[in-house]
């Protein structure tokens, strides 16, 4: 897992994080995108707008295993990073 997100990274991915806004304003990686795990559906065209792999987080990796099931069946390139900060640690400061 960890060295798929290096690589992920590496190709220029894209951080989505779909936990929830007191979630996010808790803490979430610099550069991240935020979009809700129940309004990814209606989310699909921006994401592929984004034109960039995709590493799924949210707070265990339930959520960012939905969110990146969900895409991964609408064709875009996405994995599930599991929590924010498994992909945070690795993300330049």
């Amino acid at each position: 897992m960890t060295n798929e997100i290096q690589e992920y990274l590496s190709k220029g991915a894209v951080v989505l994080d779909v936990r929830t806004l007191p979630e996010w304003n808790e803490g979430h990686s610099e550069g991240a995108k935020h979009i809700v795990l129940t309004v990814i559906p209606s989310s699909v065209e921006e994401v592929k707008s984004w034109d960039k792999p995709v590493i799924a987080v949210c707070k265990s990796g339930g959520r960012s295993g939905q969110a990146a099931e969900f895409l991964s069946s609408h064709g875009i390139d996405v994995i599930n990073g599991g929590p924010w900060q498994n992909v945070d640690q690795y993300l330049a400061k």
